[in-house]
């Protein structure tokens, strides 16, 4: 199977989550996967402080995004997960 760089937005509950704490927990949740990889993760303004956080990571194609995007969505903090670019990587 290939595998896919996949990125995601994740915007949390509010301006009092510590968006340190919030980057360890998600890339504990990416490792879980059995070949997820952690790649970047980059803080996106949105309005009045508030920051999006845009994970990228690496998944091979026989994982569903789906279920990423479910663990993602049960770690404490995160008010919403949403996939914003899917590819297939070559190599």
């Amino acid at each position: 199977m290939a595998t896919a760089g996949i990125q995601f937005k994740i915007m949390p509950d509010g301006l009092d989550v510590d968006l340190e704490e919030l980057k360890k927990n998600l890339k504990k949740a990416t490792e879980s996967f059995e070949s997820g990889v952690f790649n970047d993760v980059k803080e996106e303004p949105i309005a009045f402080g508030l920051k999006a956080l845009i994970v990228t990571i690496a998944l091979s194609e026989s994982e569903e995004s789906d279920a990423v995007e479910k663990a993602f969505s049960e770690i404490k903090g995160v008010s919403s997960v949403e996939l914003i670019d899917y590819r297939r990587a070559i190599g």
